[in-house]
């Protein structure tokens, strides 16, 4: 038996789920096919994705194609999951990526297609719609060329496009050869060579061979066209799924080795991880070594099989199972060894933040464990929460997961709340080096610690880095994992109240007070350092040496490439210009006009709504984060603080004392 772990992905409204539906119905897994409108499809389960035809969370069937078994996942179209979308291409073989016969190439779609591309995943492309009005065969394919990839090969073209009888006509084998030995020479030289000395040399079934072999590589891509909603060309493509995308690779014997990329609470609150072994064979009872040390016992297995998971007693390598007992498990996490897959996983920051609020008298300890049980599902969802003002703050990528978020807590919680404005989310980075170092005195501060830090700038992306300069035994170990846990947590709220993600703290000095008792009697913790000294006083020298190094505060940004009538573009560049939006590169095609730059996230939901009015609604507007950079003007964007405000020294004793006291 072969496997095949499958993706579907394509912008919304191009018919992916739909496109879902009928490959179950064509080979045999359901009776009916579902409706996206009417909600009664088989991978949207959630009562949003239903009421709103848009796929949220990723899902996953399986069905058979002779001796192949398919594990199908549909994927979400929305460009505010495309870190659901992310993780589940870790675990893919191959893609279908479905683009609309009407509409053509979408903002979105790129997007995708430079993923699927980056992380050289086998892709075929479906042009679906076919039989919808205004569909159109060659302005398709030369839209696709220009905006996604000019590495494409039609398997066939669409007859009566546009129609109700609209179909797929394969090409034989005397149109295709001489179109596959155009594109596969480009990576094949020998190919060429062949065909030049002896044009027999080259025989249609080796071009067939070779086209496999590229697709499997991510060199070519296939493309079929079809009709979810007639079924026109879907055998086709089904047969092509099977023929040029790579099966499952993986020894069933091997160490223990895959990737956990969705996790869901159960009906009784379990969690469940599903997870894509890449090697070895995960059993019932197993003790599976998990990332941090931690240990988890698999309690039960299901596989997925003949279009729903069955319990099994193992997962073997290859396919996707779902796992019980995992209590720690966390998306990203790794089973065992660690998998050695061809891409590396990038996910982009949630760059907008919004306040949460229960609407009446809701238990806010309730809303924040539902919170707290959603931000397990999705790792790029954080939480933060206000003592002080009793608030919580989430993390977003636009503004639909709001709805999904409000639908989510009153379906699966029965909480009503309600959001605040979304701000962007911005961070700190130090400007110099800076030093300070608090001695051990009574009279100054009640810890009995001394603690010396510096801090210093360091590359982007290169996170926190905890040094000593004292030696490790000047003090016991765990002293010095109390200073450098709380550096790290006090890093999440610099001097403006933002993430400070990119510096050097080096630990300068060291001192402590060892254990002591009077006689005949216990310990004696006013003579005695501990532990909770040490987490007290490093925020108040981590801010002071903060302070002395100075901070400048980034705001994030999003490239943009903007595709609209050239005869708009003097309308729109004034907006550009109020939106703060750096334009870049212009170029003109006939009628059109493409423009890429850079522009405040913050400016991102104004600009996409005052640009249909502009552009006549023609304007296709591609965003996507791409880096921090410094405010400018006068006023710097302060975050409201939830720790005790160590930049207060007296506020700061004042609250420790009462929390000591509590």
């Amino acid at each position: 038996m072969h496997l095949l772990n499958l993706g579907i992905l394509a912008h919304v409204d191009a018919g992916k789920t739909s496109l879902t539906e009928r490959l179950l119905h064509t080979v045999g897994i359901i009776d009916e096919i579902g409706s996206v409108d009417d909600g009664s499809t088989q991978t949207d389960s959630l009562a949003l994705e239903r009421q709103r035809g848009i796929t949220i969370k990723s899902a996953v069937v399986s069905f058979a194609v002779d001796d192949l078994t398919v594990n199908l996942i549909d994927t979400p179209g929305h460009p505010d999951f495309i870190a659901e979308v992310e993780r589940v291409l870790s675990v893919l073989d191959g893609a279908v990526l479905v683009i609309s016969a009407v509409e053509g190439v979408q903002a979105q779609t790129r997007v995708l297609m430079r993923t699927l591309q980056r992380l050289r995943i086998p892709t075929v492309i479906l042009v679906n719609k076919i039989d919808r009005a205004g569909a159109q065969y060659e302005r398709v394919l030369r839209n696709i060329s220009a905006r996604l990839t000019p590495a494409i090969v039609p398997m066939g073209e669409a007859g009566e496009a546009g129609t109700r009888g609209a179909s797929f006509i394969p090409f034989d084998a005397e149109a295709l050869g001489p179109r596959l030995l155009d594109r596969l020479a480009e990576h094949n030289d020998g190919l060429l060579a062949a065909y030049v000395d002896d044009e027999r040399a080259v025989s249609y079934g080796q071009l067939r061979a070779e086209l496999a072999e590229q697709t499997r590589q991510a060199l070519v891509h296939p493309v079929f066209f079809g009709s979810a909603m007639t079924g026109a060309g879907v055998a086709e493509l089904i047969a092509g799924i099977k023929e040029l995308l790579p099966a499952a690779e993986g020894d069933v014997d091997g160490p223990a080795s895959g990737t956990v990329f969705k996790v869901e609470r159960g009906p009784a609150g379990e969690k469940i991880a599903y997870a894509r072994m890449f090697s070895g064979t995960v059993r019932t009872r197993d003790r599976l070594p998990l990332p941090g040390g931690a240990e988890g016992k698999v309690t039960a297995i299901s596989v997925f099989d003949a279009g729903s998971d069955v319990r099994a007693t193992a997962v073997e390598a290859g396919r996707i199972g779902k796992l019980w007992g995992l209590a720690d498990i966390r998306i990203g996490d790794f089973l065992g060894v660690p998998p050695k897959t061809s891409g590396e996983q990038h996910f982009s920051p949630p760059t907008l933040e919004t306040v949460v609020a229960p609407v009446g008298p809701a238990d806010k300890g309730a809303l924040h464990f539902a919170l707290t049980q959603l931000a397990e599902q999705d790792p790029l969802i954080n939480l933060r929460y206000d003592e002080v003002r009793g608030e919580i703050s989430v993390s977003l990528y636009g503004e639909v997961q709001k709805e999904v978020i409000q639908a989510t807590l009153a379906e699966a919680f029965g909480l009503d709340v309600t959001f605040c404005e979304t701000t962007p989310l911005c961070v700190e980075r130090p400007v110099g080096t800076g030093a300070a170092v608090e001695f051990i005195k009574k009279d100054l501060n009640p810890f009995l610690a001394t603690v010396g830090l510096r801090i210093d700038p360091a590359p982007v992306g290169s996170g926190v880095e905890f040094r000593l300069e004292v030696e490790l035994g000047a003090m016991p170990y765990a002293f010095f994992k109390a200073v450098e846990d709380t550096v790290r947590e006090t890093l999440g709220q610099g001097l403006h109240g933002w993430q400070v993600p990119d510096c050097t703290v080096t630990m300068t000095h060291s001192g402590y007070w060892p254990r002591q008792s009077h006689a005949h009697q216990g310990f004696d913790k006013s003579m005695s350092s501990t532990g909770a000294d040490f987490r007290g006083l490093t925020p108040l020298v981590l801010v002071a040496a903060l302070r002395e190094a100075g901070t400048q505060v980034y705001e994030p940004m999003h490239r943009f490439r903007l595709e609209l009538p050239a005869d708009t573009l003097g309308a729109v560049l004034p907006l550009l210009a109020k939106q703060r939006a750096v334009p870049g590169a212009t170029a003109t095609h006939g009628t059109s006009c493409v423009l890429e730059g850079r522009v405040p996230v913050a400016r991102v939901h104004e600009l996409e709504q005052q640009l249909p009015a502009l552009t006549r609604g023609e304007g296709e507007l591609e965003c996507a984060f791409d880096h921090y950079a410094p405010v400018g003007g006068a006023t710097v964007p302060d975050r409201p603080r939830t720790d005790l405000n160590p930049l207060d020294r007296k506020e700061y004793l004042l609250n420790m004392t009462r929390r000591v006291g509590g």
